[in-house]
């Protein structure tokens, strides 16, 4: 491997003789050594004997006069750089029941989901973080207001005198209002939970129980309502897919085509936040639920009247939890200590991910207790009794504390030297044989003792970017539990990152020495924050100061990774597997946290760092290409109309796009002469014709494409652009062919 992209330093050649100088050095020795040597002419054998070794040597210099990759290898060691592990991917693990039961439910920490494994693939799976705790809800306020506030004063409590709560929890009673009489945009009812049982994550399933022959006036599929939830900040949406609900926005359509009585319930399903805290707003504290009712959209009917019910009861059903990219290996013994300083012991599997606070070694001596050992980068800072090990996370070689020999001899003379300003004979001749004493050895950490068993108690292996799976994908449980029927991920995987590479080490060692591991210029924080998340960020930006923010914060804007192969598979990604839509990029708490938790370490006293992700504005492009003549038949057209839209998505990506394929730039719009000078590169293409761009922008939780084509697409000061398949939004690119 060269190191091309290194600056080109002159060197000196240890020994610069070239192979006509060494075969002559040897003819004009061969006089003296070897006189009756007389035939030198190159078809005598000698001869060739002499130019054979000559270029042996001559070989044997070239490699001695070049610094091989190991030696920069063995550099970079001595400066500290390790090679980083792979990331493992996020996403979250819903679980659903059978159905709701009497009492709380906890599913533990550890369960393992995998995709389905073909012939061609290996099973991916994912892990649960955390203990699932499902929760009894219970309703306590059904409460309602004229007007949508994020924190509500205007409250009315309708049913306290009117409904009576059931032994099964039901609230049933007289005829209630939903909305107002007269139903206006903004008009909102709230539930609020009991405070005492742990609620967050949790599948809710409410059962409203509507009053017979009530009309709502809106088209049942498009309801203009919208469900949220307070997580202690903002109100967060939390009606998953329209299909969820039902009563069909409290119309009760279904139950009415089947011929059954409203009064018997239709369910509405909600995924709750897994922050979902005790709130109180006025005099009501508790979990607050609402749903308001929205603007009606183009060709969407409002509420002509307002939706009655006579009853609603609650239930957990199932519960969501993050979840990794990792497997669990636990209680590996990992052998026997000889008492030596230095030893090592390998893991079996490798390479394994970074360890979590239940991931330790435990060392137990003969005849005595096991004691827990930590993890330490390095033993610079250890001392003689320090219970102190190192892991290589790539490799999986467990080390413990070394025995060096430290030649201070001089640092001692130096000491002497200053100490003896008119020396005698006896100090003189302490002095000098000061280089005859041996060296002392120190030793840095802890031995295990002589026949003390080596365990670890767990860690984890995983990670990568084929761990960034879609929607949907996560579907077997790999273990039973009692009561689970069915998991899946509702939302696709992120965050997973391969291994570093040699290459990207050597670029990062110039970054460290000039961060010097603190936080303090723009380069700074963005080589830290790609440091901080082991290669799940992709790019980083620390955006320079400006009027906006207030003095000392430092805003970073952070795309993470996302698996490319999805780029140019058909039926991997989402509806065709082409692109990389948005939500690919969703910048995960738990990464969130681990960088900031890293950069507090290393920035400056008083300095504020926020985490935001780009603005993304999608890009759809419609075009028409005329191919060669040569290239007239079915498969080749068929082919060539591939790669261009597969090309399209790779150029206007977050990741892989822009001029120099190494991500579009921020702020950078597109212009119809990008795309025009893209689609002229592949072979094949003769002429185009017109290419227009039609703006994807995000309108809440939704994606909308303009009508109309723009001259060109501006992502803003510092936004992105990026390009997906989705059949529903039609956000793909259309390219079709113009008769030649």
């Amino acid at each position: 491997m060269e190191f091309d992209f290194l600056p080109k330093l002159p060197s000196s050649n240890l020994d610069d003789r070239t192979f006509d100088e060494l075969v002559e050095e040897c003819i004009l020795r061969i006089p003296r050594y070897c006189p009756e040597w007389t035939d030198h002419n190159l078809s005598d054998p000698g001869i060739t004997l002499i130019e054979l070794f000559a270029w042996l040597t001559d070989q044997m210099l070239f490699r001695f006069n070049r610094v091989p990759q190991k030696n920069y290898v063995a550099f970079l060691e001595l400066l500290g750089i390790r090679l980083q592990p792979p990331a493992p991917a996020q996403t979250d693990l819903t679980f659903y029941l059978s159905s709701d039961l009497e009492e709380s439910y906890t599913i533990p920490a550890g369960v393992e989901v995998a995709t389905e494994r073909t012939e061609t693939s290996e099973a991916i799976v994912f892990t649960s973080d955390r203990p699932l705790v499902i929760g009894k809800p219970s309703l306590r306020n059904f409460l309602t207001s004229q007007i949508q506030e994020d924190h509500p004063q205007t409250l009315r409590d309708r049913v306290t005198s009117q409904w009576t709560r059931q032994s099964n929890g039901n609230w049933e009673g007289r005829e209630q209002l939903l909305f107002e009489e007269q139903p206006k945009p903004g008009n909102c009812f709230y539930l609020v939970l009991n405070p005492e049982e742990s609620l967050e994550g949790n599948v809710l399933r409410i059962t409203f129980r509507g009053a017979a022959a009530t009309s709502t006036g809106i088209n049942p599929n498009r309801p203009p309502r919208r469900w949220e939830a307070w997580n202690g900040e903002s109100w967060e949406s939390v009606l998953l897919q329209e299909t969820d609900d039902e009563t069909r926005g409290f119309s009760f359509y279904e139950i009415a085509q089947q011929g059954r009585n409203p009064a018997q319930g239709a369910d509405i399903v909600l995924h709750l936040p897994q922050s979902w805290p005790v709130s109180s707003f006025t005099t009501y504290r508790g979990r607050w639920l609402r749903c308001v009712l929205t603007t009606p959209e183009s060709n969407q009917p409002g509420y002509t009247y307002s939706p009655r019910i006579i009853g609603l009861s609650v239930g957990a059903i199932g519960g969501t939890v993050s979840a990794s990219h990792s497997i669990i290996i636990r209680n590996e013994r990992l052998g026997i200590s000889n008492g030596k300083p230095g030893q090592t012991f390998q893991l079996q599997t490798a390479p394994i991910l970074g360890r979590q606070e239940d991931e330790y070694i435990v060392v137990t001596p003969p005849n005595g207790l096991p004691q827990k050992w930590q993890e330490v980068r390095d033993f610079a800072d250890s001392s003689l009794n320090d219970p102190h090990y190192t892991i290589d996370s790539l490799t999986g070689k467990i080390q413990f504390g070394p025995l060096i020999r430290e030649p201070d001899a001089l640092k001692r003379q130096t000491q002497m030297r200053s100490r003896i300003q008119q020396p005698t004979r006896e100090d003189w001749l302490a002095y000098t044989n000061l280089e005859l004493e041996p060296s002392p050895e120190s030793q840095y950490g802890a031995v295990p003792p002589p026949g003390a068993e080596i365990k670890i108690v767990a860690y984890r292996i995983g990670g990568g970017r084929k761990g960034n799976v879609q929607s949907g994908t996560l579907r077997f449980l790999r273990t039973a539990i009692p009561y689970v029927t069915r998991v899946t991920n509702h939302r696709a995987a992120h965050n997973g990152a391969d291994a570093e590479t040699l290459e990207e080490a050597v670029l990062r060692a110039p970054q460290i020495l000039r961060t010097r591991d603190r936080a303090v210029t723009i380069e700074d924080f963005e080589n830290l924050t790609l440091q901080a998340s082991s290669g799940a960020i992709a790019r980083v930006r620390c955006l320079p100061p400006d009027s906006s923010r207030a003095a000392g914060t430092v805003r970073l804007m952070v795309v993470p990774e996302a698996n490319i192969d999805a780029l140019a598979q058909p039926g991997v990604g989402i509806a065709q597997g082409l692109g990389i839509a948005p939500e690919q990029f969703v910048l995960e708490n738990a990464l969130k946290q681990k960088i900031l938790h890293y950069l507090d370490d290393r920035r400056l006293l008083g300095v504020q760092v926020l985490l935001s992700e780009p603005e993304y504005i999608g890009v759809s492009v419609r075009a028409q290409v005329a191919l060669e003549p040569a290239y007239n038949h079915p498969s080749a057209q068929q082919d060539i109309l591939f790669n261009l839209r597969v090309a399209l998505y790779r150029y206007l990506n977050p990741l892989t796009g822009g001029p120099e394929g190494k991500g579009w730039p921020f702020g950078r719009p597109v212009y119809p002469s990008d795309i025009i000078a893209l689609l002229q590169q592949t072979p094949g293409v003769r002429y185009l014709g017109p290419v227009l761009l039609f703006a994807l922008h995000k309108q809440g939780q939704t994606w909308v494409r303009q009508k109309e084509s723009e001259p060109f697409i501006d992502p803003g000061p510092q936004g992105l652009v990026c390009s997906w398949a989705n059949h529903n939004l039609r956000s793909g690119h259309d390219i079709t062919l113009l008769s030649t």
